[in-house]
């Protein structure tokens, strides 16, 4: 066992200088890009043929300034392990000036499916079948390990659907996005703010920055390094634009100044140009990351180009500086999920699923300067993509996508993700825990622990988000559905005493009073209060009028974890014990299971020794 200083990334605030809207790019690929860690097994992965996309395709209304598109260039990255640098400027907004500050939304209706309006973007979204292996996940058991707290009804029906619901919770306040929404609450339920994300709003929220009419696939997180909520959503008009546009708060009060950044987001890959679709969004202590599916957006070349990862350098963005980036592009593969980092990571990792033994885990080494990558193959439990699930009394089955990592989610070298997946006839929310250690830059990623979340015969459970807390402690939302029940938001959580791959008795957050629209999700979303132990979760639901999203906070019953003697009680004895143990570099004392004894295990068991019994 190894046993050294912990050490800390900081980042500081660039007092920058703020400009006008403008975008550059450049591209091209240091001489000294590592391409001697992308040889890859050969994956299913569909290259179609070229489709006619219409000049006019779309929303009506659309506008998205293709006068700007029309002046960049963007980046090609057409050989693999090339990479990219761009930079753009912020527009800084006030939200208190929205007049008024919850705009109403009453909206009753049929919504209008969102792929309809984008270009096409087909691709194979099989998964081959891996090598056979005996493992097996855990499942549920009948004990209830989850303590619910607050309870209330997020964003409601808007005209587009699905409702795509994230949150992102700060010390005071929760932010949430939908298709094509945003809002943000006090914890206590109380609407602050509400407004359309874009230029239908009055204002629209990325109205200001250049957003024309149709934003759709958001997400949000909050930062606890930097006090800050970052929200993204991406735009796609016509055959012409892409946009990856996102906006930072400049404290931990969403009320008030953000910094809104609209940047070009096409590639050229050969003969075409390509566009972003289904976003990761993750971040660690140095930068956010944005990653997205590229379909093709003009030109003759096929119809699927891999996913694009792009890093952004964190410390202008949270003084409104001049927002620099780096692409690069992985040729194949699907639906990577960008990770949120906790700790001191070596690099950062995305997750998507290979086959169905595998999942792959996508590391970047130097993001922001000359970004390569490294990837691993990690064996798991055998899984397939799983059919659609019953909905109650309707026409069409609810859509549970096909098997693609849906959120990701790392601390102290403990890496958690999850999808939805068919196992033994059964659809269940499956999940896992890895091991990075100090991967990439050494060692080898191992599989830790995996579990099935369903409760029992006939019921279908996706779409699981995880996050593990301070205490250890993992929790896990899931939609739910049977044939005789509506679909419903519901939540579970394993401690840390728990059996590996076994998690409690799953918890009703929200069900639904009618049957649903087909298309379901696509994602649901879980994050962590700064209060380090409790758990918030979003989810749809629908109700008469419409889909609706709801808000739930949890913790989980962990035991007396500092509990280091074993006597019952957690005192001053345990933090003695504990420590001389850490000085001696004894196994016990790797309280975060990295690996690794440094002070990060020392905080980690002062953080459970204050939570008691």
């Amino acid at each position: 066992m190894m046993h050294r200083n912990g050490l800390s990334r900081l980042t500081g605030l660039a007092a920058l200088a703020v400009a006008p809207a403008a975008l550059m790019l450049a591209s091209g690929c240091n001489s000294s890009c590592d391409r001697s860690a992308q040889a890859l097994a050969p994956e299913t992965v569909s290259n179609a043929p070229a489709m006619s996309i219409p000049a006019n395709f779309g929303y009506a209304g659309m506008e998205g300034f293709p006068e700007l598109a029309a002046s960049l260039t963007p980046p090609d990255l057409t050989e693999e392990g090339s990479w990219a640098t761009g930079t753009a400027e912020a527009t800084i907004i006030d939200t208190r000036t929205f007049d008024p500050q919850i705009e109403e939304m009453d909206f009753v209706g049929e919504p209008t499916i969102i792929k309809n309006l984008l270009p096409p973007h087909g691709r194979d979204k099989t998964f081959p079948p891996g090598e056979p292996n005996d493992l097996e996940a855990g499942g549920l058991t009948d004990k209830v390990n989850t303590n619910p707290g607050e309870l209330f009804p997020g964003i409601d029906a808007t005209v587009w659907s699905p409702p795509d619901p994230s949150l992102a919770v700060g010390p005071n306040h929760i932010v949430q996005v939908v298709n094509m929404d945003i809002a943000w609450y006090t914890k206590d339920g109380t609407q602050q703010f509400r407004s359309r994300m874009d230029s239908s709003g009055n204002p629209g929220f990325f109205e200001d920055v250049g957003a024309g009419s149709f934003t759709f696939d958001p997400k949000c997180f909050y930062d606890q390094e930097t006090g800050r909520f970052f929200v993204v959503a991406l735009e796609v008009y016509g055959s012409s634009q892409s946009w990856i546009t996102f906006a930072v708060s400049d404290d931990s009060d969403p009320n008030g100044i953000w910094y809104k950044y609209r940047t070009d987001s096409r590639v050229t890959v050969g003969s075409s140009q390509y566009w972003v679709d289904y976003p990761g969004f993750g971040f660690d202590s140095d930068a956010i990351y944005v990653n997205g599916n590229l379909f093709r957006l003009n030109g003759g070349g096929g119809g699927f180009a891999g996913v694009l990862y792009r890093s952004y350098d964190k410390t202008p963005l949270l003084s409104g500086g001049t927002a620099v980036w780096t692409d690069i592009r992985h040729g194949t593969g699907a639906s990577a999920q960008a990770t949120q980092h906790f700790g001191n990571n070596p690099a950062p990792i995305f997750v998507s699923a290979r086959s169905s033994t595998s999942i792959r885990l996508t590391a970047i080494r130097n993001p922001l300067t000359s970004p390569s990558f490294v990837h691993s193959n990690v064996t798991v439990p055998s899984w397939s993509s799983p059919p659609d699930a019953p909905n109650n009394g309707g026409s069409q089955r609810i859509s549970t996508l096909d098997g693609r990592i849906m959120n990701a989610m790392w601390r102290d070298g403990r890496l958690v993700a999850g999808h939805g997946a068919s196992v033994g006839g059964q659809v269940v929310s499956r999940w896992y825990e890895f091991n990075t250690g100090n991967w990439p830059d050494s060692g080898t990623p191992t599989l830790t622990q995996s579990g099935n979340v369903s409760n029992g015969s006939g019921s279908y459970c996706f779409f699981p988000a995880l996050y593990i807390n301070n205490a250890g402690s993992i929790g896990l939302v899931t939609a739910h559905s049977r044939a005789d029940e509506y679909a419903s938001v519901q939540y579970t959580g394993q401690a840390p005493g728990d059996a590996p791959g076994t998690m409690g008795a799953l918890t009703l957050a929200k069900i639904g009073n009618q049957s649903a629209s087909g298309r379901w999700g696509d994602y649901f979303d879980m994050a962590l209060d700064p209060d380090g132990n409790t758990f918030w979760l979003t989810g749809e639901y629908y109700e008469d009028g419409g889909w609706d999203t709801w808000i739930t906070s949890f913790t989980i019953d962990a035991g007396c974890l500092a509990d280091y003697n074993g006597d019952g009680e957690v005192n001053t004895l345990d933090v003695l014990a504990f420590l001389n143990d850490w000085s001696a570099g004894n196994d016990g004392a790797d309280w975060n299971n990295d690996g690794v004894i440094d002070t990060r295990d020392v905080l980690a068991f002062l953080n459970d020794y204050n939570l008691g019994c």
